[in-house]
This record gives C-alpha cells, sequence and structure tokens, in this order.
C-alpha cells in the first residue's frame, strides 16, 4: 500500500530555519523529517559524500550551540542523564546550499520536491531578512540603549 506522503508548506519549513553562525542553517533532526529518512542516515550520506559539504554548507554544532538553540526554542529532544543533556553525536546544520547537496545524493521520490520547497523558503526567509534590515537595526540599537 502506498503511504500518503504530507505535504509541508513553506511556512512550515521557514519555522525550521535558525540563525547560527551568521549562517540561515537546518538541523539534521529537521530535514530527516521533511526527507523522510532517520538521521543517521542523512548523516551517513554526507560524510560519504564529505567533499560535496564544506563548512559553509554543513557544519556540526558546539555544546554551547546546541544549549543556546535548546534554551531559545525549545528544539532538540533532549535527555538528561545527571543533570547533563544527552545526545550520542552532536547534531549537524545544513544551509541552503548543503541542502541542495544532500537533494543530489538521497535517492527517494520526495527528494527532488522537498529540496525545492526547503531552497524556496530560504530565499523568502533571506528576502525579509534584507527587506526589514532597517528595522532589525533599530531594534538592535534600542535593545543596546535598554541595557
Amino acid at each position: 500500500m502506498e503511504e500518503k506522503l504530507k505535504i509541508v508548506t513553506n511556512e512550515e519549513i521557514k519555522n525550521l530555519i535558525y540563525t547560527i553562525r551568521g549562517k540561515q542553517v537546518m538541523l539534521d533532526s529537521d530535514v530527516t523529517l521533511l526527507y523522510h529518512y532517520e538521521t543517521k542516515n542523512i548523516n551517513k550520506a554526507m560524510k560519504r559524500n564529505i567533499e560535496r559539504f564544506p563548512e559553509d554548507f554543513c557544519f556540526q554544532l558546539t555544546y554551547e550551540e546546541v544549549e543556546n538553540l535548546r534554551f531559545q526554542f525549545g528544539t532538540l529532544n533532549k535527555k538528561i542523564n545527571n543533570g547533563k543533556v544527552t545526545r550520542k553525536y552532536l547534531p549537524y546544520v545544513y544551509t541552503e546550499q548543503g541542502i541542495s547537496m544532500l537533494a543530489g545524493i538521497l535517492k527517494n521520490d520526495i527528494s527532488i520536491q522537498v529540496s525545492i520547497n526547503i531552497i524556496r523558503a530560504f530565499i523568502e526567509m533571506r528576502k525579509f531578512i534584507f527587506s526589514n534590515d532597517q528595522i532589525f537595526e533599530r531594534l538592535t540599537k534600542v535593545e543596546y540603549k535598554m541595557i
């Protein structure tokens, strides 16, 4: 029996895009949900094709970045072991270019359409940030004055 795949909207995808190290990225676990793969398989595919994934396409988060994401957005499922958050490996994040590279190496029926939707969401986010740059600058100045 054919499984019905859920169509993910650009708005839903945009909610999965974070800014880390000054780059817009998606967590490996979010990418895997969209592509209908397991996280370990996405990351294995990336590592098997590591020459396609320079640091500006994909990078592994630090413990501090993981904690910052968890604190800010409540992301990343966590298991607590003696007060420490445990995950076997630190998550990877993929930029728009990394997502595009993944589309070329993943072999399932939905990867092309999902990649197109993800890249469109990245483009919309970039346009939003660019068009609202002055507002963000003013907010930053107000925050500094408040501090």
